[in-house]
């Protein structure tokens, strides 16, 4: 993270959205590569996770994050966003994922795009995501967007997830953003 351009904004918000995911039991994972040559997942937010998976690949999915995707899958809509808000409402059985992380560019474009081939809904939430360079970074924004990814912002996954101020984790979700 030390070498990620705006590393503090893109933690800051990855934290939101892994504190929000835990506490509205949208289910949550974290994936490092690599960990002893380039460092592990930050252990803060690994706490929040229901798990952390070691890959050696680029891309997690090869390594089988497909596969823990679909099997802890809770009954019924699984999905990360509310249901009104997926593309394609007659597909109820395509899940949706929303991704953040590092290397934008890399590992995040990767796993994003082998998602997608995997005719998942990809939400990528652009300022929690970091590169160690802004071109490097936007560039990977840009090919995601032109196979499909849904590029979002942190505060739109969290008014999507919680659909209106009825909602009981409102006030949290607030109280977070601020």
């Amino acid at each position: 993270m030390p070498a990620i351009h705006q590393a503090d904004e893109v933690y800051r918000n990855a934290l939101i959205l892994a504190t929000l995911a835990k506490k509205m039991r949208v289910p949550s994972y974290a994936t490092e590569h690599v960990p002893e040559k380039i460092g592990s997942f930050i252990p803060e937010l690994a706490a929040l996770c229901k798990g952390t998976m070691r890959k050696t690949q680029f891309s997690a999915c090869p390594e089988g994050l497909v596969d823990l995707l679909t099997s802890k899958a809770p009954a019924g809509n699984a999905r990360s966003l509310p249901k009104h808000l997926q593309k394609n409402n007659q597909d109820s059985e395509r899940p949706s994922i929303v991704i953040a992380g590092v290397e934008a560019h890399v590992c995040l474009l990767q796993t994003a795009l082998d998602l997608l081939n995997d005719e998942m809904e990809v939400w990528v939430v652009t300022d929690a995501c970091g590169s160690r360079t802004e071109r490097n970074r936007d560039a990977a924004f840009d090919r995601l967007a032109g196979n499909g990814a849904e590029l979002v912002t942190t505060e739109m996954v969290v008014f999507e997830w919680l659909e209106g101020a009825e909602n009981e984790h409102f006030k949290f979700a607030l109280d977070l953003i601020k």
